[in-house]
């Protein structure tokens, strides 16, 4: 856990925010996760006794699946998150992969720097457990951003949906 306080943000307003960094939570269904992942896509209705069921079958995956939460102490409410997930793989000699999906900050911070700490949390989780690369999807709006995290457009990625 990686408590942010105000002296941290450089642009955070006047009023005193806090912020802590750590892992989702069975108690972030209340503090507003699925609000803020409909920021960024559709969630649609999903229980408490689903959430629940869900976290629990992510957190038996240990390590290899992560999802990385930013708190707001003050509002206790979520305000930030971003999910890495570690893809083993033969090539490379066995090595691993890290993707990172859902990464998100709520349009009321934007601009504190809580995406750039939720990335560096995300990145250094795929270092530590052995990843070669990182690879994400974004949109072309938000190339720029990752860009100054260090990551490099490579190659397009395609998707087909089932209905």
């Amino acid at each position: 856990m990686e408590t942010m306080g105000s002296a941290e943000n450089e642009d955070a307003s006047p009023g005193s925010q806090n912020f802590v960094l750590r892992r989702l939570e069975p108690s972030d269904y209340t503090k507003g996760f699925l609000e803020l992942l409909r920021q960024l896509s559709v969630c649609g209705n999903v229980s408490q006794q689903e959430f629940t069921n869900r976290f629990q079958e992510l957190q038996g995956l240990g390590d290899d699946h992560v999802i990385s939460v930013i708190e707001d102490t003050d509002q206790n409410r979520i305000v930030a998150t971003g999910t890495i997930f570690v893809e083993r793989k033969f090539m490379r000699t066995c090595g691993k992969v890290g993707h990172i999906e859902d990464v998100v900050v709520d349009s009321s911070v934007r601009g504190k720097h809580l995406g750039h700490k939720i990335l560096r949390f995300l990145k250094e989780h795929a270092r530590v457990n052995g990843c070669y690369k990182v690879i994400l999807d974004c949109s072309v709006e938000n190339q720029g951003f990752y860009e100054k995290l260090g990551f490099k457009k490579n190659e397009i990625q395609m998707a087909l949906y089932f209905e």
